[in-house]
């Protein structure tokens, strides 16, 4: 199952976001994390808090397994 979190309304460019989404992409949650916390860009503290909301929807949810959870990010851009 798809376990979804949408960042709205960020104020930073969807380039800039897109290069750290990139390096995180396909990794599994705990390394991603780890990644993101150390990353001197504010896309890094972003994208942290939308795949911690992530993390936490699929653990209310109880259906998907969150030590084997892989981080996927689809940048979208809204305006």
């Amino acid at each position: 199952m798809e376990v979804r979190a949408v960042g709205k309304y960020l104020r930073v460019s969807p380039y800039k976001v897109r290069l750290v989404a990139d390096l995180v992409r396909g990794k599994p949650v705990s390394e991603a994390l780890t990644i993101l916390k150390f990353l001197p860009k504010k896309g890094g503290r972003l994208i942290s808090k939308t795949l911690q909301s992530a993390v936490a929807n699929a653990e209310s949810l109880r259906t998907v397994d969150v030590e084997t959870f892989v981080a996927e990010c689809d940048i979208i851009t809204q305006r």
